[in-house]
């Protein structure tokens, strides 16, 4: 430590700014009558995404008592779907989130997410919201759709649906030095569009991508998409080629949910990742009925970043990691 690390990492002017911006999304809900909650950081359960990785706590109920293993929530969503089933309407949460492993330029291990959930909006209703928000605090024109399909053959000329995975790997490794052997065809288009395409939409300003591949879409459910084709009901906003939001029209059905969930694991025990408690919690609440809803999460502290002009996280927040 070094005789300034008591102070901030961002000036205050600019945390003014955030506090500003963070009123005026509290602004933003309650003209449109959503209703503000809270929900646990810390949780019996965690998130079984495989990418990414929880922030483990341990509890003694007393000093030196036996500890119970806890862990720090990187996302509210599975406890503001509780919430939804139990008929909370409308909701948003604006808090902390924690994910182990992420710190650089755009992350940090703790940060701000704005997650929101609309009951009768599909993703298509719900990227109109997000559009509103977003333009009002970065006072954008209006913003691009463009379907996954759509994106890859524009920037690469490749067809993500019917490219062999032959093909994906070459049109990589073309382009990037990587050892990867993996044979999943997600592997490698995700590791296009992190590497080549998402860095080519730095200089195209704000644009929602839509339609992804089935086999990507997480916790959204499917449609019909070109040809018959399924797609995930899920979208992603990119501005200046930093992703800012991630939205879906919402899964209700609860045994796919606890395939998917279970599916999830079984990815973590193949990649050597640590086997975290299932939440069995969110597919009862799913069992009891989610209503028909979209739901999106927001990266905050990303926001405020855009609106500042800034490429470091560390600008916006008051302190970061290493001042922590």
């Amino acid at each position: 430590m070094n005789a300034e690390d008591w102070r901030p990492n961002a000036p205050i002017e600019n945390l003014r700014r955030r506090a500003e911006i963070l009123a005026g999304i509290r602004c933003f809900f309650a003209a449109r009558a959503v209703l503000e909650v809270e929900t646990p950081a810390l949780s019996h359960c965690a998130v079984s995404d495989p990418f990414i990785d929880s922030i483990e706590a341990d509890y003694a109920p007393c000093p030196g008592g036996p500890a119970q293993r806890l862990y720090l929530q990187s996302s509210p969503e599975y406890a503001m779907k509780r919430l939804l089933a139990a008929g909370s309407g409308a909701i948003y949460q604006l808090g902390r989130a924690y994910r182990n492993g992420e710190l650089g330029g755009r992350h940090n291990p703790e940060f701000t997410m704005l997650e929101w959930y609309r009951p009768d909006f599909d993703d298509r209703q719900l990227m109109d919201e997000v559009e509103a928000l977003v333009c009002g605090v970065l006072g954008l024109p209006p913003i691009r759709r463009v379907t996954y399909r759509t994106l890859f053959v524009e920037q690469l000329g490749l067809d993500p649906v019917t490219a062999p995975l032959a093909e994906l790997k070459a049109c990589t490794r073309a382009a990037l030095d990587v050892a990867m052997e993996d044979d999943d065809r997600d592997s490698w288009l995700n590791l296009l569009m992190s590497h080549l395409i998402e860095p080519a939409l730095a200089g195209q300003g704000a644009i929602f991508v839509h339609e992804f591949p089935a086999s990507q879409a997480a916790l959204a459910r499917l449609r019909p998409g070109e040809h018959g084709t399924p797609v995930a009901a899920r979208f992603e906003l990119f501005v200046q080629g930093m992703e800012l939001a991630n939205g879906y029209h919402e899964l209700t059905d609860a045994t796919e949910q606890a395939r998917r969930l279970a599916a999830d694991q079984q990815s973590r025990g193949s990649l050597g990742l640590p086997q975290r408690p299932i939440e069995a919690r969110l597919v009862a609440a799913l069992a009891q009925g989610l209503p028909d809803c979209a739901g999106v999460a927001l990266g905050v502290d990303r926001l405020v970043m855009l609106a500042l002009g800034t490429a470091s996280i560390s600008d916006v927040i008051a302190f970061a990691f290493d001042r922590a």
